[in-house]
């Protein structure tokens, strides 16, 4: 908001959006360690800051106007989290980057032969079971077996830190490709929204901005492939659970996926929650325990199921993205989340920490 330090945390009404920083709750952090966070902001006093559609508008990173507001974010002080090989059709083409190691002309071929020599349906295996073990076995024997395929069948989940608290950036913000990236793509997901108890207090959307050459070289190199200058999107808006939007709402949710690129190239795509191979709560049930604890809670990327594979640029060459493009990722009940894509160093550097907001909220009498 202009001419205020500390980012507002809002609400939605009728069309407006509310300034409801108080007190009580000057971050989204306290808003979900309440014992009803939709309650409370259900019943807040708030205050207009403009209209939702302006503010939206107003957003995005090309053409900004600094003199009016934007959203941020809808996070703030929670650690940021993904899982990892949750659908078995990303489970493959992760196979399938490894095999290739990170050469996206090598992939095409590579996809045929290896679901030809698995020959199994793996969306039928429970993660661990006695089954998925002798899969396992039998991919071993076969030459074939992954450090994917571990993490999709084996016992144990993918979680992983996507970026640091107050470091992903929100809808109409430009997400940044680390430059050394030749195959990447957008990977829209369903990301929850945790309170430090491992309470599932809402959702929002996400996009776990992915670079499938740097990844499929090595999985050590995850973290170059995955935490970068804005590589991590959230928004537009947090939805807390309530009687009408619950888990079994994400659940059924069906992720849409819309890639348009300034050259005419158009991409569509859907990841289709029910399809996921462990549940949402037992991947909140790896990140948080007596085994790891977050004081000020997390937000958890649930993986997806879209892995695009059509060709960009002539036959064989798959997809990858160009600068320029408009990635757009929604489903009703959380309503869509776009943002231009960039490279990480041309993006606004992250320079507004944890320690930048707690002196403004200390300046501003809220803490």
């Amino acid at each position: 908001m202009p001419g205020i330090s500390h980012p507002l945390v809002v609400t939605v009404r009728d069309g407006q959006v509310l300034d409801i920083t108080a007190k009580a709750a000057p971050t989204v952090r306290d808003i979900c360690e309440m014992d009803d966070p939709a309650g409370y902001v259900r019943n807040a006093e708030g205050r207009s800051v403009g209209a939702l559609d302006e503010i939206i508008a107003n957003s995005w990173a090309d053409g900004q106007d600094e003199g009016k507001p934007s959203l941020l974010a809808p996070i703030d002080l929670q650690a940021v989290k993904a899982s990892g090989v949750t659908f078995v059709v990303s489970l493959l083409e992760r196979v399938i980057e490894e095999q290739a190691r990170g050469d996206k002309a090598k992939a095409d071929a590579l996809r045929g032969e290896i679901l030809e020599l698995i020959g199994t349906d793996l969306s039928e295996l429970v993660p661990g079971s006695d089954t998925a073990m002798d899969v396992k076995k039998a991919l071993i024997a076969r030459g074939v077996w992954s450090q994917y395929l571990e993490v999709g069948i084996g016992p144990d989940a993918e979680i992983f830190t996507k970026c640091q608290p107050m470091g992903s950036v929100g809808h109409g913000a430009d997400v940044g490709l680390h430059p050394i990236s030749e195959w990447n793509n957008p990977e829209p997901e369903v990301a929850l929204v945790v309170s430090s108890t491992g309470k599932i207090v809402g959702a929002t959307l996400g996009n776990d901005v992915n670079l499938r050459d740097v990844e499929g070289r090595s999985a050590l190199l995850l973290g170059k492939a995955k935490d970068n200058n804005a590589s991590a999107s959230l928004g537009p808006l947090v939805r807390l659970f309530d009687a009408d939007f619950t888990i079994e709402t994400i659940k059924a949710a069906e992720i849409a996926l819309t890639v348009k690129g300034e050259d005419g190239f158009e991409l569509v795509g859907a990841s289709s929650m029910s399809q996921i191979s462990r549940t949402p709560e037992s991947l909140v049930a790896a990140t948080v325990g007596r085994h790891h604890q977050y004081p000020d809670g997390f937000v958890l990327y649930l993986g997806t199921m879209f892995a695009p594979v059509k060709d960009r640029g002539g036959a064989g060459k798959g997809f990858t993205h160009k600068t320029g493009d408009i990635v757009s990722i929604s489903t009703p009940s959380l309503g869509m989340l776009s943002n231009r894509v960039n490279l990480s160093t041309e993006c606004p550097p992250w320079t507004y920490g944890t320690s930048h907001l707690m002196r403004d909220l200390a300046r501003a009498g809220l803490i």
